[in-house]
This record gives structure tokens, C-alpha cells and sequence, in this order.
């Protein structure tokens, strides 16, 4: 299955017959508002160009505050269910 590659999804082109363009842009295209701020949208580049692509978007728009707060409420989480399943910290400490 993977030597023949995925399929490209279906791109719709609707041309509406009675239509002048006005040079400002199509009041029939979609798109999202955030689409000119994001780094992910577009062509397909593959795992590798995925991993890139979000790597640098990460190192172009780093929050440290928000990357504190998410570590400390995994680590919350990861505690919280360690004393769910009665796990036995001692075996840390001599």
C-alpha cells in the first residue's frame, strides 16, 4: 500500500457564471482566518518536513511561561496517577 503513495484530496474550483473579477480577491474562496499565521498549512511535506516545519514554528514562537505550566501539569498528572495505582516512592529514598 505504501509504494503507490497516498491520494491528494479533491480540490473544489467553483466559478460562478455571471462574475466579474474585481481584482481584490474572491468573495467565493474559503479559508480559515489564522491560515496566514500558520506555518502547517499547505502542501503535504511528508513525516520529516512535518517534524521541521513544527520544529522551527516551536523555535520561532517559544512561550516559556506556557511550556512551564504545561511541565508542571504533566508532572501533576503523572504524580496523581502514580497514588492512584498505590505506587511505593521509597524506592527512590536509601
Amino acid at each position: 500500500m505504501g509504494l503507490i503513495g497516498k491520494r491528494k484530496n479533491k480540490k473544489y474550483s467553483y466559478k460562478p457564471r455571471h462574475y466579474e473579477f474585481d481584482g481584490d480577491g474572491s468573495p467565493f474562496s474559503m479559508g480559515h482566518k489564522f491560515d496566514e499565521f500558520r506555518t502547517t498549512v499547505g502542501d503535504n511535506k511528508g513525516l520529516k518536513g512535518k517534524f521541521k516545519t513544527a520544529w522551527a514554528d516551536l523555535r520561532q514562537s517559544s512561550d516559556r511561561n506556557a511550556n512551564r505550566r504545561l511541565i508542571i501539569i504533566i508532572a501533576i498528572l503523572i504524580l496523581l496517577f502514580l497514588f492512584i495505582i498505590d505506587f511505593d516512592l521509597s524506592i527512590f529514598y536509601a
